[in-house]
Order: C-alpha cells, then structure tokens, then sequence
C-alpha cells in the first residue's frame, strides 16, 4: 500500500515565485476567521517591506542564529549580508530548494522539534518571526518546545520571537469578548492551505497573548523581555533561558 504524503503547497508557491509567476498566491482557510490570500511575494520582503518588529528582531540578533520556519529565506539573507552565520530550516523543502538558489548558504528541512544534528554547535539565536511562535502549534506545545529550545541554545543563548493576541476575533459588537471557557485556549486555531486547486491537510496554529506567554516561559524557566508590540497586538519578545549559562559555567 502506498502511503501518500500530504503536497509542499507552500513550496510549489514559492517556487512558482522564483521562477516568475509574480501572481502566485496562496489561500488561506482558517477555523477562526474568513479566507484570506497569501501572495507568495510576502516571503520574498526587502529589509524595507519588513513590518517593524521584524527589522528590529534583525537589530537584535547575536552570534550564531538558527532561522526556523524560514520561508523563502528573506530574514536568513538580511543576515548574511551583515555578516552572520545562519542556518535556515523549513518542512518545506520547495521552501529550502527557493532559498539555495536565492543565496542561502545553508538552508536545510527540519521542523520545530528536530534535534542538533551531531557535531553542529549551538546557536546563539534561535529565530521565529512571521508569528513564528504558532510553529508550536497549540499551548502544549510550545510547552515542549520552551524545552527542547534549550538544547539547541549556546550559553547566553536566546530566542527572538513574534506572536500575537487573537482576542479581538472574539469580541461582540459591544467589543466584549465572548469566549467558550470550556473549550481550547482560543489562541489554538486550525489552518489549511489550499494552491492551485488542491487543499493541504489542516494544521495547528498558536497565537498566544503576552501575559500567557510570559507565564509559560517562567515555568519553563525563561526570561521573557517583551521588546515591542503592534497596534494590532503583534508583539516582539526575547526568551532567554535562566541558568543556562550558570550551567555551563558550572561545568567548565
């Protein structure tokens, strides 16, 4: 029995770009709000089309960085053009094919969990932005995730992170919210893509308010420091793991 895969829609996108089909778009269907379409050009932004906390996630990267959920590589270039040693890793590998031909020097397919590869050093900045915190998925995951973060992380190490509060898509007409406080945190949406007449399997989403967040990081013994935010309550923050380096100070 063959087993079949569900299709790289966001790679065929962004391929499709690369190769001059400046129209390519996405749609996006969400469980939480109305479809929207999703230009491919959006992964392909310039320092100057970058909203504000992602140029300033920029201005904040040390070290070594590790860009997850890259895209088509535009934050990893912006790097290595002001001379950072970057790792951008993406599930999709049309995404990965797109940012090796764009200039990426290394570009690779990993998701959120994959482990540091044998002999690699850890990094010094871990990177999420484009609300890369709904990589996690659900509040659980992020959960895991807090964890898992600290194995890839050098001594002094951090993560630069952008999420946002939902909350809105929950208010009446009065702007109460209106929430079912026996269902999931209503920051765990369900999104599904769909390219040229196909449709991908769906998949988990997290925005998580910032006091939220700031709880989770303390449990998982992170600093939060929370570095800008947006009217539309998109935020920028920086997680910094607590005695991580007292550990590794420890152990020399």
């Amino acid at each position: 029995m063959t087993t079949l895969t569900a299709p790289d829609l966001l790679g065929q996108a962004l391929l499709d770009y690369q190769r001059g089909r400046t129209t390519a778009a996405l749609t996006v269907h969400c469980n939480a709000a109305d479809d929207e379409p999703l230009p491919a050009a959006y992964f392909f932004r310039t320092l100057l089309q970058m909203p504000v906390l992602e140029r300033r996630a920029l201005d904040e990267c040390r070290g070594r960085v590790l860009d997850v959920g890259a895209g088509a590589g535009c934050h990893a270039l912006e790097l290595q053009s002001r001379g950072f040693e970057v790792k951008a890793v993406d599930v999709s590998a049309g995404a990965v094919e797109v940012m090796g031909a764009r200039g990426v020097r290394t570009a690779a397919r990993h998701d959120l969990f994959a482990p540091l590869p044998a002999g690699e050093r850890p990094y010094d900045t871990i990177l999420l932005l484009m609300n890369g915190l709904g990589l996690a998925g659900t509040l659980d995951g992020l959960d895991r995730f807090l964890v898992h973060a600290r194995t890839l992380l050098a001594p002094d190490g951090q993560i630069l992170a952008t999420s946002s509060d939902v909350s809105y898509l929950y208010e009446d007409e009065e702007g109460a919210l209106v929430l079912d406080l026996n269902g999931p945190y209503y920051g765990e949406v369900e999104y599904t893509w769909s390219y040229k007449k196909q449709t991908g399997e769906p998949f988990p989403w997290l925005f998580i308010d910032a006091a939220l967040l700031n709880d989770a990081a303390a449990t998982a013994g992170y600093q939060a420091d929370f570095l800008d935010e947006e009217e539309d309550g998109q935020y920028l923050v920086r997680l910094v793991p607590v005695g991580l380096a007292e550990a590794a100070n420890q152990a020399i």
